[in-house]
């Protein structure tokens, strides 16, 4: 009896297995599309595919699931194979390597398809008229090479739609305006960011009724936003950054009660901030920076009490921000407003704010001092204020000692004409110990570099260019474990290139390097491109590359063959200094130099045929020294302008326009001329002799008399010899001078 029950149970195992094994049209569907794989699933091999590691198969033994986000998957994507699978509900291959395009046949047989997700593959192509499936919720196209405009029927049959994703692609074209009209009335979601899309803002934006996401920056739009976006009460976030677009803010934003992120930034927007913006009570992020906003910052955004971050750089905004009352801002993280009019002092109420990271008010009208209040701010790692008219730096510096979170630190053109900080109460302080980056630039500060800074184990970046300082550069520079970045230019620094600066840790070789641990800073670090007047961020400390710059100093002596050391070194800036000697050889273990300025120096030699092997140099200038020889041919220096080796008499080889052997042969066309010159002024002189004697000969018979008349000649010829040796030899340094 117990054994007809055991093989009861086993049959109704094998029964139940087989009918719920896959269909064979489906396993050789999914087995077709592992072969266009060059890595493949590797449990792809049972009979029953639904046991298949992502897939998943309804009672029917149809899959609806085919689920392998991040799986290494490469090869190309099968549309036709894929296709088959008319079962399908959930599709996600993203965070693979696929390529191939979508055809048009792949979105008609997946008619039940729910969620289409093949973001951050190798995908391009144009999208079909039209998404077939009524049943779509979510598609995420994202981070992939699709192109071509977007055709307004895509959306006509989505009507289930919450969520479209398609950033970071090469669509064109403008934004669909008809997706709030053809799509579901559910949608959460439109990301269109990272396109090449232009044209206006979409509209029809108000449609969207439970609209909560519209993302549409990094692209080329134009024109005003849309007044139909603020019947969009639903609206968590807007952020169209880096577009064209302009206009002001309507006060109408009030109505969007639920906006938490508002990033506007790199637009052309102007006018004044709406007065009532502290109405939106749920605001977390505003980024308003680089636009044209004008006016007074409205009081009322000291009611967005839930304010995380505010940026408003680069406008034209104005006011005395001291009379501002920042305490009920609690939860404030990031505060920046550099680059405006701002009056006033420091506001005291933003010490208040005890969550705050980071504070730039740089290039504004500031005034005042630095006050040891700041120290409350426990969480400070970024302080920006350059660029204002602060005074007493030496008492801000034993303040800001203390703030022990500091990593960024950039006075950069305040405290205007003072001292350096420097004296016995500053030597044994053990301050700034987490401080990565420092800028006391373009402040004629006076004094020397501060032996304190020997005590910063974790610098990185040292910014002293554009003062008065004086005396040697310090040779315990070399022993900082972290620097990479030195920049003294334009200082009288006197002395020697200290071999000791050839020994940083971090220049030299790139396990080294590679052990610092990685820092991203609070706010963007902004560079200016010569092509462009936009300005575009980066949170990288790496954004400043491992650097040298010494120029416009009092430096002698030889550049140091040491500095063939520091191979991770990408510029390196020694002009208008008194260097004399060679360029070393050494120069050429640089591979990774980018810039190297030797210019207005008094070096001298040839031009190391091994400089050839730079092959990144981007920038080269060795003009105005005591250079000779050919430039060495064939090479990467070749490409430079011939500025670049200008005031180097002896130097010749393209690009000079001087070819090399013309000076021989010069020298010798010269030498030939003038040496007929002087004969012919001898064979003159000699005439002269002679036809005088011719004439006058027969008159002189007496004996003394010929004898003084021969010794008038001799100094004569002698006297004339000089005078034409002379005349040719001031001939000679004309002709080659």
């Amino acid at each position: 009896m117990a054994h007809g029950f055991l093989l009861f149970l086993l049959f109704s195992y094998i029964i139940s297995t087989n009918i719920h094994a896959c269909k064979q049209t489906e396993r050789s569907s999914l087995l077709s599309f592992a072969s266009t794989l060059s890595s493949p699933p590797s449990n792809w091999t049972s009979f029953d595919c639904c046991r298949w590691k992502g897939i998943t198969c309804n009672q029917d033994a149809w899959v609806t699931h085919l689920l392998l986000p991040s799986q290494g998957l490469k090869g190309g994507i099968s549309p036709s194979s894929l296709g088959n699978l008319t079962h399908l509900t959930h599709l996600n291959l993203s965070h693979n390597s696929l390529y191939g395009s979508l055809e048009t046949q792949f979105f008609l047989s997946l008619n039940h398809l729910e969620i289409l997700d093949l973001s951050y593959n190798l995908l391009y192509g144009e999208l079909p008229l039209s998404l077939s499936s009524c049943n779509i919720q979510i598609v995420d196209l994202s981070s992939n090479h699709f192109l071509g405009a977007i055709p307004s029927s895509f959306f006509q049959q989505a009507s289930n739609l919450t969520s479209f994703n398609v950033s970071n692609n090469t669509f064109t074209g403008y934004i669909p305006s008809s997706i709030c009209l053809h799509s579901s009335p559910f949608l959460r979601l439109l990301d269109f960011s990272s396109n090449i899309f232009n044209g206006n803002v979409a509209l029809g934006l108000g449609k969207c009724s439970k609209l909560l996401v519209f993302r549409a920056g990094h692209n080329n739009l134009s024109g005003l936003l849309p007044e139909d976006i603020y019947n969009a009460t639903k609206l968590e976030e807007i952020s169209l950054p880096l577009n064209s677009l302009h206009g002001a803010i309507s006060d109408k934003i009030v109505n969007l009660t639920n906006l938490a992120i508002l990033d506007l930034d790199f637009n052309y927007f102007g006018g004044k901030l709406p007065l009532n913006m502290g109405k939106l009570s749920k605001l977390k992020i505003v980024t308003l920076d680089f636009n044209n906003f004008e006016g007074a910052l409205p009081s009322s955004l000291m009611n967005c009490t839930n304010l995380l971050e505010l940026r408003l750089g680069s406008n034209n905004l104005e006011g005395d921000i001291s009379k501002l009352d920042f305490s009920r801002l609690s939860q404030l993280t990031k505060l920046d407003m550099w680059n405006n009019n701002f009056t006033g002092t420091v506001p005291v109420s933003l010490y208040s704010c005890r969550s705050l990271k980071a504070i730039r008010l740089t290039r504004n009208h500031l005034e005042g001092q630095i006050h040891d209040e700041i120290l409350s701010l426990k969480s400070l790692s970024f302080l920006s204020l350059g660029y204002n008219r602060f005074t007493n730096l030496k008492g801000a510096m034993k303040i800001l000692m203390s703030c022990k979170s500091l990593h960024v630190l950039l006075l950069t053109g305040s405290f205007k004409g003072e001292g350096m900080p420097y004296g016995d109460d500053m030597v044994d302080f053990d301050g700034f110990q987490n401080l990565r980056f420092l800028s006391l630039a373009r402040s004629d500060l006076t004094g020397q570099i501060p032996v304190w800074l020997s005590k910063l184990k974790n610098l990185e970046v040292l910014q002293l260019g554009f003062n008065q300082i004086t005396g040697p550069i310090p040779s315990w520079l070399g022993t900082l474990p972290r620097l990479f970045y030195i920049s003294l230019p334009n200082n009288r620094i006197s002395g020697e290139f200290p071999r000791q600066i050839c020994r940083l840790p971090r220049l030299l070789y790139e396990p080294i390097a590679s052990q610092v641990e990685q820092y991203e800073i609070e706010l963007p670090v902004f560079g200016h491109s010569k092509t462009t007047t936009r300005t575009f961020p980066s949170q990288k400390l790496s954004f400043y590359r491992e650097w040298i710059d010494i120029a416009n100093n009092n430096i002698v002596g030889d550049i140091p063959t040491e500095i063939g050391q520091l191979h991770l070194l990408r510029g390196l800036a020694l002009s208008s200094n008194n260097l004399s000697g060679v360029i070393p050889d050494q120069i050429s273990n640089l591979k990774n130099l980018e810039i190297l300025d030797l210019s207005m120096n008094h070096l001298s030699g040839k031009i190391p045929l091994s400089l050839a092997s730079l092959n990144f140099l981007k920038y080269f200038n060795a003009s105005y020294n005591n250079l000779e020889g050919p430039i060495p041919t064939g090479t990467q220096l070749q490409s430079f302008n011939s500025s670049a080796f200008e005031g180097n008499s002896k130097l010749c080889g393209a690009p000079l326009p001087k070819k090399c052997g013309q000076d021989n042969k010069d020298n010798r066309d010269v030498d030939h001329g003038l040496h007929q010159l002087l004969w012919f002024y001898i064979f003159a002189t000699l005439g002269f002799i002679l036809g005088f004697w011719g004439v006058c000969g027969s008159l002189i018979i007496n004996k003394t008399w010929r004898y003084a008349y021969f010794r008038f000649m001799d100094n004569l010829q002698d006297k004339f010899y000089v005078m034409v040796t002379v005349r040719i030899n001031t001939m000679k340094r004309r002709l080659r001078g």
